[in-house]
């Protein structure tokens, strides 16, 4: 289907990305991908747009793949959306019997109507040719939003769906598996939650935002349910012949003075523990890689570096490869879960997951992002994430770690409370 677009200069950016969001809200159906111009590599964009929906693809896992291929073949245009990570059980044998407070579709995408890309100071427009004539009036209505009076919102009591004794009598299990050497690695999460929860989606996504600046930050949302994510991490990217992968794996918390700053930086890069833990999801995701590669193109550019967010610093690894006709739903299938959540082996531990979380995974730990005409994508990782559902008036954030053989049950524990930081702060205060 054609499009129409056009560019444009702005002058104060980050007051017009402001508004535009602002403004998305009127639609039923938005994606708003933001880097918060975070210094990277592997960059296209500093933010993106898609609001309104010319057609959608919301299904559960039963043949999922398959029906995003046929889906996106077909609209041969944007499509933006998101992957759950219970899509596990359309790529393998395997079941999600979990509770379930959230109830959202395990993958939903759409055609957007109206498609906004920013890049330094230059916006350009990407419309559907039916509203051609709705661009004018549209960037009238965007530079000239004011908000508008917010929902009232309730107190948040969060409750954790895992108890601190059941965690790390959960932690003895998993590391019993590993020290038999059922599995090597398992990414174990547990969910916060509050129940009768009435917040404000865009207010708390933009306080979580400010307070965590990521690279790959998501607002998205459909009907009743909203995702509001501030993620680090890149899931995949591919542009032209080249895929990418930056799995994260490592944490270690900021401090307030630099020089102990710069002293934790040193600690975590020469940590082995947290080493051992990227450097076998960066194992997993070069095997994963080989399967859609051509034949010896898959290596890594950067092997376990040390980024800085304001919560936390990260290891992270970047593996590449090149791929040739390849469908692009295919490499996505292949690669997916990412390797960064579960663990390896991937199934193995995937069976363990199942078995020891109280929560079905749903969206967390899942990706969102899009895939252009051109057959290339960019997707994040769910994670650092609130899920809301506003029917049900369910709120959900879930956080893990990686689980080793030089795990320690506390610190494990101490690293999900420093990772949940930041969606703890925001819901108190979204008063």
């Amino acid at each position: 289907m054609q499009r129409v677009e056009k560019t444009i200069k702005i002058n104060n950016i980050s007051e017009f990305e402001s508004k535009l969001l602002a403004w998305a809200q009127n639609f039923d159906i938005i994606c708003w991908l933001n880097g918060n111009n975070y210094p990277q590599k592997h960059s296209n964009y500093d933010a993106v747009l898609a609001v309104g929906a010319q057609t959608k693809l919301s299904t559960n896992y039963k043949n999922a793949f398959q029906q995003l291929k046929t889906y996106q073949s077909n609209c041969n245009d944007y499509i933006f959306g998101y992957l759950g990570y219970d899509l596990k059980n359309d790529t393998e044998n395997l079941t999600s019997n979990n509770f379930d407070g959230l109830h959202f579709p395990d993958l939903f995408f759409f055609q957007p109507k109206k498609i906004f890309f920013i890049k330094n100071n230059t916006l350009k427009i990407s419309y559907l040719k039916d509203y051609k004539e709705e661009i004018k009036s549209d960037l009238n209505a965007i530079k000239s939003f004011k908000d508008k009076k917010s929902k009232s919102e309730n107190e948040i009591k969060i409750k954790l769906r895992i108890h601190e004794d059941a965690y790390f009598q959960k932690l003895n299990s998993i590391l019993n598996h590993i020290h038999r050497g059922d599995v090597y690695e398992v990414n174990f999460c547990q969910e916060f939650y509050a129940e009768n929860a009435v917040i404000n989606p865009l207010k708390v996504f933009q306080n979580l935002n400010e307070i965590s600046k990521p690279p790959f930050a998501a607002f998205f949302k459909f009907k009743n349910n909203y995702l509001l994510s501030a993620s680090p991490e890149r899931y995949i990217k591919k542009e032209g012949n080249l895929v990418i992968s930056q799995p994260i794996k490592g944490t270690a918390k900021r401090a307030k003075i630099a020089n102990k700053d710069k002293i934790l930086i040193q600690e975590l890069a020469q940590n082995s523990k947290e080493r051992a833990e990227n450097i076998m999801i960066v194992d997993l995701v070069r095997n994963d890689l080989s399967t859609v590669a051509l034949k010896g193109t898959v290596k890594v550019d950067e092997l376990c570096k040390v980024y800085t967010f304001k919560q936390v610093h990260q290891l992270i690894s970047t593996i590449s490869c090149t791929v040739e006709n390849v469908h692009p739903v295919t490499i996505l299938k292949k690669t997916f879960p990412m390797g960064s959540m579960t663990g390896a082996p991937k199934i193995a531990t995937m069976k363990i997951i199942e078995k020891l979380e109280e929560t079905k995974r749903g969206l967390y730990s899942g990706a969102v992002g899009y895939i252009t005409p051109n057959n290339d994508f960019d997707f994040n990782v769910i994670i650092r994430s609130i899920l809301y559902n506003s029917e049900n008036q369910y709120v959900s954030y879930s956080v893990g770690g990686a689980i080793t053989a030089k795990s320690i049950p506390e610190n494990e524990y101490e690293e999900c409370l420093l990772k949940a930081k930041a969606m703890k702060q925001v819901l108190l205060n979204n008063k």
